[in-house]
């Protein structure tokens, strides 16, 4: 992690998102899960400011804590008939707790084995404008397959839904 860093922010923020995605999981009203989704998205924009990364913390916050939150609030809104309907019962299983730990298992050997290679930084750090000239002049096909395949979601999660003649 660079100098710059303060370890303790980062480490309050990593914290507060890993406590926020626990209390999502865990609670039985989907309205207020949606709001510990935001407490993640917003707390992973801390991190993302931390690390000097600024036009990701700016898109971290407006597409997914602006557009995404608002969107599945809006959708639990609107789908919802009566308030009952919002509390979902909470399936604790110990197969998915056996899951679980082995998928926490296996991240932590993942994790032990990891040794990364250290990067050569540029002098100095590209700013907005200059990401936005290699992404349309040099991952410009990239860019256009990811919005291909998002366009295709979306028509599909229309048709499946059943918004479409079939």
């Amino acid at each position: 992690m660079p100098e710059s860093v303060s370890f303790a922010a980062f480490a309050v923020l990593g914290l507060l998102a890993v406590g926020c995605s626990i209390m999502m999981l865990a609670t039985p009203n989907v309205v207020h899960a949606a709001f510990w989704l935001l407490g993640v998205m917003l707390a992973l924009a801390g991190l993302f400011l931390a690390l000097s990364a600024e036009f990701l913390a700016l898109v971290q916050v407006m597409v997914y804590a602006g557009a995404v939150a608002v969107l599945l609030l809006f959708v639990v809104m609107l789908t919802l008939r009566r308030r009952e309907d919002a509390v979902r019962p909470i399936d604790f299983s110990w197969p998915s707790v056996g899951l679980a730990a082995a998928f926490l298992v296996s991240v932590l050997v993942a994790l032990r084995a990891f040794a990364p290679a250290v990067p050569r930084l540029p002098a100095s750090a590209p700013g907005v404008a200059e990401f936005g000239r290699l992404l349309f002049t040099e991952w410009v096909l990239p860019f256009e397959l990811a919005s291909l395949v998002l366009l295709v979601a979306l028509v599909g999660a229309v048709w499946w839904s059943g918004g479409g003649d079939r």
